[in-house]
C-alpha cells in the first residue's frame, strides 16, 4: 500500500510539473495581451528614464502591444522596486533597476535584496565611471597615484556625492585595492560642488560619471587616470580601465537592468529577455545610448542574476572594509 502511495504521490507530482511548464510555455506564446509598465525610481532625464524609453518603445513595436514608462522617484528608487516586487507574477508590472537597488539595501541593512524579491531579465546597459585628478597631482596613471598615496597619505582627498553613497563606496573600494588610507570628502546635494571643488584644486580626486567628467578632460582643467568598469567606455576610448593598470575586478559603473516579480514564469521572462536584447542591437539604439554616454550590454538573464549576486557581495563586503556596515 505504501509503495502504491508513493508511486501515487511522484505521479501527481510529475503531473503538475508537466502542467506548470504546458502553461508556462502557453502564457508565453500569448504574452502580451495588454500593456505593460515599466516603473523608474527616479526622474525623467536620467539615465534609467532614457535607457527605459529607449527600449520600451523597441518592446511596444515587437510585441503589438502598449509599454507605459512611470516614474516613481523616491527613497533611491526603492519605492518603486518594492511596488514592482509586490506586483502580480505576470510579466505586466516591471522595474528598471540600478546599482542603488543593490547599494542601499548593503548600506542601510534592510531585509529587500534584489536578487531574491525579483527576477532578472536582462542587464541592459552601463554609464561609465571614471577616476580623475586635479593637474596638480603628480600622477599620470593609477600605479602612480598608488605610489603617491603611500609616500604621501596626507596629500590627497576623495571628492563625494555623500557618505554611503556611489562615490563614496568606488573611493573606499579603492582604497581597499590598492592599500591606501586616502581621506573622502562628502559632499550633500549631487556631485556638482564637488566637481566645482576639484576644479579649483580644493579637493584632489573623484569618481563620477565618465559623461559629466569628459568636458573638463577635453580641456585639461582635469586629469582622467582610470575606467571603473570592466571594459574601457564609449564616451572615451583611450582611458584604460583600472584593470588594465593592476586593479583587476574594479567595477564601480552605473549598471541599469530590467527585472519582473520573483515567480514571474521563466518563459515570460526569456521572451522579454530575448525582445530587450534585440534592441541593444539596433542601430538607433545605440546611437541615442552613446550619445548620452551609457554602454549598452546585453545577457541571458541567468547572466544578470549572477551579476546581482556578485554586486551584492561586493558592496557588502567595500562596507565592512570601511566600517561603514549596520
Amino acid at each position: 500500500m505504501k509503495r502504491h502511495i508513493q508511486s501515487w504521490v511522484r505521479s501527481t507530482a510529475l503531473g503538475l510539473g508537466l502542467l506548470a511548464m504546458a502553461s508556462g510555455a502557453a502564457l508565453a506564446q500569448t504574452y502580451p495581451t495588454g500593456p505593460i509598465r515599466i516603473l523608474i525610481g527616479f526622474g525623467p532625464g536620467t539615465s534609467a528614464d532614457i535607457l527605459a524609453r529607449l527600449v520600451a518603445k523597441h518592446i511596444e513595436q515587437k510585441f503589438g502591444q502598449p509599454v507605459v514608462v512611470e516614474n516613481r522617484p523616491g527613497n533611491s528608487s526603492m519605492i518603486a522596486a518594492e511596488t514592482v516586487a509586490r506586483a502580480p507574477k505576470d510579466g505586466y508590472t516591471l522595474f528598471m533597476a540600478t546599482v542603488a537597488n543593490t547599494l542601499n539595501p548593503a548600506v542601510n541593512g534592510t531585509a529587500f535584496n534584489l536578487g531574491k524579491d525579483m527576477e532578472p531579465v536582462a542587464l541592459l546597459g552601463v554609464v561609465p565611471n571614471m577616476l580623475v585628478a586635479h593637474p596638480s597631482v603628480a600622477a599620470a596613471n593609477v600605479q602612480e597615484l598608488v605610489a603617491l598615496a603611500k609616500a604621501k597619505p596626507d596629500s590627497l582627498t576623495f571628492g563625494t556625492s555623500g557618505a554611503s553613497t556611489a562615490s563614496h563606496l568606488a573611493a573606499e573600494l579603492f582604497n581597499a585595492k590598492a592599500g591606501t588610507k586616502i581621506l573622502a570628502v562628502h559632499y550633500q546635494g549631487g556631485s556638482s560642488q564637488a566637481v566645482t571643488d576639484l576644479l579649483a584644486g580644493r579637493i584632489t580626486l573623484m569618481f563620477n560619471v565618465a559623461a559629466t567628467l569628459a568636458p573638463h578632460v577635453k580641456q585639461g582643467s582635469l586629469k582622467p587616470l582610470g575606467m571603473a568598469q570592466p571594459k574601457r567606455a564609449g564616451v572615451m576610448p583611450d582611458v584604460p580601465t583600472m584593470a588594465e593598470q593592476g586593479m583587476p575586478g574594479f567595477d564601480t559603473g552605473i549598471w541599469i537592468g530590467l527585472m519582473a516579480p520573483a515567480g514571474t514564469p521563466k518563459e515570460i521572462v526569456e521572451k522579454l529577455a530575448a525582445g530587450t536584447s534585440e534592441a541593444l542591437t539596433t542601430e538607433s539604439v545605440r546611437t541615442a545610448l552613446n550619445a548620452q554616454g551609457i554602454d549598452p550590454l546585453g545577457g541571458t538573464p541567468a547572466e544578470f542574476a549572477a551579476f546581482i549576486r556578485e554586486d551584492i557581495d561586493k558592496w557588502v563586503a567595500v562596507l565592512k572594509s570601511a566600517g561603514l556596515n549596520k
